[in-house]
């Protein structure tokens, strides 16, 4: 059942990178909740070309997407879409994004797919099988130790008001690695943790739709992917820590340390802009 799956996962994130590909040159772009968090035709399309190929497969499982929710009747089978990770690269023609295909059975990831169509870039794993990209095993990067990492993160769309609660984090961690590096998709950062292009990755704010895949494929190369206390991975948790395993302990520590500061900087944050508001209406 599972090989029937992870075909079918396939055939839909090349169908959605087959929109990526053709939108690319006529980008119309419309805005969410605020400026930061955009919605693009190819998003639409791409998610509605995977939802396609998806509904003939298995016409009675049901389907969690980022544009159109959750369809079909409650089921102990399935799938969680995002069409296109990294929708703001996308509308700046910054070449870096995705589509992200999970497929779920009882309430765990067995299935995950992340297509970088641009680069022709196939991820995949299927549990218990590992992971690979373009057919070939893939495995987690050897580092040992925090200071050798080359970490990955991402900003949330309420960046402008949590502004400084995020940046603890990049403090805490620049002044312990070799780099950190920011590049706007969030499975895609996933998938390079599992393929050993970089060696741990911590976000706040993401979906289930941003991480279910991506999860998969780490653990699937030797990795490990938890919340960011340690304890296992909530979808909905809106927080992920994923790494080579071997910088794990190393990461938890660190996000302990900052996280009490991080607090109070975004409370003196607050503060500082309440002041700012009853000075400006006196």
């Amino acid at each position: 059942m599972l090989e029937k799956i992870e075909r079918v996962a396939l055939r839909a994130a090349r169908a959605a990178g087959r929109v990526h590909l053709s939108r690319l040159s006529r980008i119309s772009i419309t805005r969410k909740t605020n400026a930061l968090d955009l919605v693009t035709e190819a998003d639409r399309e791409s998610e509605a070309a995977a939802i396609g190929v998806i509904r003939r497969a298995f016409p009675a499982h049901e389907i969690l997407a980022e544009e159109g929710g959750a369809t079909g009747a409650a089921s102990e089978h399935r799938w969680i879409i995002d069409p296109l990770d990294g929708t703001t690269n996308f509308a700046h023609a910054f070449p870096q994004f995705c589509v992200s295909i999970a497929y779920e059975h009882r309430g765990r990831i067995s299935v995950g797919v992340v297509y970088d169509a641009l680069k022709r870039e196939l991820f995949s794993a299927r549990l218990g099988k590992g992971a690979k990209l373009n057919g070939k095993p893939v495995r987690v990067s050897l580092t040992p130790a925090l200071e050798q990492s080359l970490l990955l993160t991402g900003f949330p769309y309420d960046r402008r008001e949590r502004r400084r609660f995020y940046l603890c984090f990049w403090e805490h961690f620049m002044l312990r690695v070799q780099g950190v590096r920011r590049t706007g998709a969030a499975a895609l950062d996933l998938a390079y943790v599992a393929c050993g292009r970089n060696d741990g990755f911590w976000e706040f704010g993401l979906k289930a739709w941003d991480v279910a895949a991506g999860s998969l494929i780490v653990n699937e190369a030797g990795g490990r992917v938890t919340n960011m206390d340690g304890t296992p991975l909530d979808l909905n948790g809106a927080q992920i820590l994923a790494t080579n395993g071997r910088i794990h302990a190393q990461m938890l520590r660190v996000i302990a340390e900052a996280m009490p500061a991080a607090k109070r900087r975004h409370a003196g944050m607050l503060r500082e802009e309440q002041r700012s508001r009853r000075a400006a209406k006196a």
